[in-house]
């Protein structure tokens, strides 16, 4: 497997690039990037921007900082929403994709989300949800990935069954045909991702973590 040189990171709903994931990824990297400059290879650039309200502008954010690198070179990791949105460039740019705790269907479970919001990490930062990004998320559902073509382990999927905010059995029936990783512990938020998730994902990625 080639090794990626973008690895991008894309957070969950009300969430951001400060979440725990993300920087726990981006340290992690940063280490392994350390060994790869001293082994003489090129570092994997790390990307994580913080992504707007509207799914479709998300989206298009993502595909124009990934512009002009071969969909081959790509590594995605997605949390939540941020794994749907995965699931999405994974399919039409044929990279692979770490998913955890992804959402399954956010256009049904976040209708009652429309409204105000404030951010997880910064509450005094406040935007708008609406019926039309609900519609966007609805655009964006990718079809059967019983049998993804041509490569069968396009995603891993990283599920906690103590999941209290989505039914971890929905992600798994979702994703039964790729790599599944199910977790006892963990939540919602994946709280024991450093420790017993983070180096399998790089690995599935394509990402030594054994260089750092």
């Amino acid at each position: 497997m080639t090794t990626p040189s973008h690895l991008l990171y894309l957070h969950g709903f009300r969430s951001s690039p400060l979440s725990a994931k993300a920087q726990q990824t981006a340290t992690r990297l940063l280490a392994i990037n350390r060994a790869r400059c001293s082994a003489v290879l090129p570092p994997v650039v790390w990307v994580c921007p913080q992504l707007p309200p509207s799914p479709k502008q998300a989206i298009g954010e993502v595909l124009q900082a990934l512009q002009g690198v071969e969909p081959q070179r790509i590594a995605l990791v997605g949390s939540s929403l941020g794994g749907f949105y995965a699931t999405w460039l994974a399919h039409h740019l044929g990279c692979r994709a770490a998913l955890l705790n992804t959402a399954v269907n956010p256009a049904r479970d976040l209708r009652a989300q429309i409204g105000e919001l404030s951010a997880w990490h910064d509450p005094s930062q406040h935007f708008v949800f609406t019926h039309e990004h609900v519609e966007e998320l609805e655009a964006l559902q990718v079809g059967d990935l019983s049998r993804p073509v041509p490569d069968p382990w396009r995603f891993l999927a990283v599920i906690a069954r103590d999941d209290e905010v989505l039914d971890w059995r929905e992600s798994a029936a979702r994703y039964a045909g790729s790599a599944l990783r199910m977790a006892d512990r963990g939540g919602h938020a994946l709280e024991n991702y450093a420790q017993d998730h983070l180096d399998a994902v790089l690995a599935f990625l394509g990402i030594n973590p054994a260089a750092a």
